[in-house]
């Protein structure tokens, strides 16, 4: 057995070794999707990112290519990136048995996936700058979408019958990744709930209502599988939770709670209706705090790395942990339609995202890929948090001096110093954060690079 996983599964018991076969191999595959994604998206946000910096925006006339770029990248960093890493998770925490239901939906994701990728280059691709999951208004993206869809459905089923705990309190990492997955089939089931019932209209609105109860559903999913990331990196650097297996299944449960009221907002609103938005908004409000439990132990073993040497998963947690928190207080700082939003949401987004670096750098030698041991591994997630603190900052500055947000180039309006101040920082930490996303791909393609079995 691999002596990472020994290390794991010695320093805390309710993180199960990742067994040969079919987890191995459906991990490794939904690792390379994952990352395909990332490199995709990070060329797209180097176009963002010039097409909002001052002086840059007016050399280059990025405007129109702009909203196209921006749909992609987000689906790609976001939707596709997120859910490829869930199923590494769910891969890596279930057992073998449904391999053909793992297989089909990982190649429909696939499918999907690159569909989605060349559909900017197809006549009539014509964005929609909605929330949670923006679109091109054509055929193929819609198809790329749907395809994309059946496939993450085929793995969340597989997810919820296999990382079942067999002993509901005893397997905490597992019973969280169980959780995520059942929030994620929770969104999915929002989508195809909205899709049914919201009446058809032009616009922006439609989609915005189309996606608003699954996309908030999501958020679920991202922030327990973020914990389980948090609590497998603690426990593999040797700092497991303080407490009991059974005490962390018990806050597993209180965090998912709040997905009870998931059914519960469609049953009794008509979906897309104003109290229907409302009570959605009011879930993220309310709901997300019964995180705040698993978050406080995270944070004891988060003090306990001090004395832990420097690591590519150490650096992952204290990056991830730090851009999580400030994502979080940004977003009750929420006033007006301005970029204090997008700054709330990099931060929490990039929270997870870290979280999900620093565990593909544990997961890869137990999925038979090479270690990430260099320099650059140990490094990597600073460069890109502090870029990333940097844009989230910058955003948060000029949404405070009233720049509004999905517009580009002249529409910013950057009329006073503070604002231009604040959009270059946004500018300089979006390119800083760009390096350390490519940084992250170089050390992950090297070391999927060299194959030690498995």
């Amino acid at each position: 057995m691999d002596p990472d996983v020994l290390k794991v599964a010695s320093a805390a018991p309710a993180v199960p070794a990742m067994a040969a076969g079919t987890p191995t191999r459906l991990g490794r595959a939904w690792l390379w999707l994952g990352v395909m994604a990332l490199i995709g998206s990070g060329l797209l946000a180097v176009l963002l990112v010039l097409s909002r910096t001052p002086g840059i925006q007016d050399v280059f006339p990025l405007k129109d290519l702009f909203r196209a770029a921006l749909v992609v990248h987000v689906d790609l960093s976001v939707a596709v990136w997120f859910m490829a890493f869930a199923a590494v998770i769910w891969s890596a925490l279930g057992g073998g048995g449904l391999a053909w239901l793992g297989w089909a939906g990982f190649g429909l994701a696939a499918l999907g996936t690159a569909l989605m990728t060349v559909s900017p280059f197809f006549p009539g691709a014509d964005p929609v700058l909605n929330n949670y999951i923006p679109v091109l208004e054509q055929p193929l993206f819609f198809a790329s979408i749907w395809i994309f869809g059946a496939g993450m459905s085929l793995a969340v089923w597989r997810a919820l019958l296999t990382t079942w705990p067999r002993r509901l309190l005893a397997e905490p990492l597992r019973l969280g990744a169980f959780l995520g997955a059942l929030a994620a089939f929770l969104a999915l089931a929002a989508f195809f709930w909205s899709w049914l019932l919201v009446p058809r209209v032009e616009g922006v609105i439609y989609y915005e209502v189309l996606f608003w109860g699954g996309g908030h559903s999501l958020q679920f999913q991202h922030s327990l599988l973020m914990v389980v990331a948090w609590l497998w990196i603690a426990a593999h650097l040797g700092r497991p939770p303080i407490a009991s297996a059974r005490a962390v299944s018990f806050l597993f449960l209180v965090a998912a709670v709040p997905l009870l009221l998931v059914p519960a907002i469609y049953l009794l609103v008509p979906a897309g209706s104003l109290p229907h938005m409302e009570l959605f908004a009011k879930l993220m409000v309310w709901g997300h705090p019964y995180m705040g439990p698993l978050i406080l132990l995270s944070a004891f073993s988060l003090w306990g790395l001090r004395g832990v040497p420097a690591a590519p998963a150490k650096s992952a947690l204290l990056a991830s942990f730090t851009l999580f928190a400030l994502g979080g207080v940004l977003g009750y700082l929420i006033q007006g339609v301005n970029v204090v939003i997008p700054a709330h949401y990099h931060g929490s987004t990039v929270g997870v995202t870290l979280a999900f670096m620093g565990l593909a750098y544990v997961l890869l030698p137990a999925l038979g890929f090479g270690r990430a041991e260099s320099r650059m591994a140990i490094w990597q997630p600073y460069v890109y948090g502090a870029g990333q603190l940097i844009h989230v900052l910058g955003l948060a500055w000029s949404g405070g001096y009233g720049v509004q947000r999905k517009v580009a180039g002249a529409e910013q309006l950057l009329t006073t110093l503070p604002q231009k101040i604040g959009m270059g920082m946004m500018g300089l930490g979006g390119l800083i954060a760009v390096i350390g996303g490519l940084m992250f791909v170089v050390v992950c393609l090297k070391a999927m690079s060299r194959r030690i079995g498995r």
